[in-house]
């Protein structure tokens, strides 16, 4: 008997297995893609409240500590979701690169906005205004994570492993697209070009996931 358990553990897995625990190689290249715009969106939204607040801390405060708070409690979200409705994931991380997008083509306009509304009010109150219309936004890219690491996770079945290659992706597409929109884009294209190409991404990327999403339901 123990011989039998040793042997069925050490044989390799059918076809129906290896489909099973494949993980889908379309996600890496969309999260790093996902993690490039959203680093954009910090540095741009950056400069854009030097331009309200001047250079000062008060500025580089709201935008670190927002978008540190919105990934908190995005990736919570994401992660009730990713469980509540596993099979939903995909689906609901394209909704969210969607969300993300549209919000992003706007950001700039709602800044303005904001600035003229609040214009003599005193500046931690305007700051307080300028947190919420930024760490809105960043807790939809908080929801990304653990939505795309539950479905990798179903898929592969091994949560270590996913949770790592997903979020080196992230991270490393991260600081390609701070350095990208540091380096060349705000410099060549200005703030509301720089933030048009990060939204436009956003949005291609929840098309795209979501064509795949309905080209794999397809599949016998």
């Amino acid at each position: 008997m123990p011989s039998q358990t040793l042997a069925t553990k050490l044989a390799p897995p059918d076809a129906e297995q290896q489909k099973a625990q494949a993980t889908e190689p379309w996600l890496f290249p969309v999260f790093f893609l996902s993690g490039s715009a959203a680093l954009v969106y910090q540095v741009v939204w950056q400069r854009a409240l030097y331009a309200i607040y001047g250079v000062d801390i008060l500025s580089a405060t709201i935008v670190v500590t927002a978008f540190m708070l919105g990934l908190g409690l995005g990736s919570l979200a994401g992660g009730a979701l990713s469980r509540r409705h596993p099979r939903a994931a995909v689906t609901l991380f394209a909704i969210a690169e969607l969300g993300i997008g549209l919000y992003g083509a706007l950001s700039l306009r709602l800044f303005a906005l904001i600035a003229g509304v609040t214009h003599g009010i005193g500046h931690v109150a305007a700051g307080g205004v300028a947190f919420l219309l930024v760490v809105l936004p960043v807790m939809l890219m908080g929801a990304t994570l653990p939505l795309l690491v539950g479905h990798a996770t179903s898929r592969s079945q091994n949560v270590g492993r996913s949770l790592g290659n997903l979020y080196f992706a992230n991270t490393l597409g991260a600081a390609f697209g701070a350095f990208l929109a540091a380096r060349y884009l705000l410099g060549g294209l200005g703030l509301r070009a720089t933030t048009e190409v990060a939204a436009t991404l956003n949005v291609l990327l929840g098309v795209l996931v979501m064509a795949l999403r309905r080209r794999r339901r397809g599949e016998p």
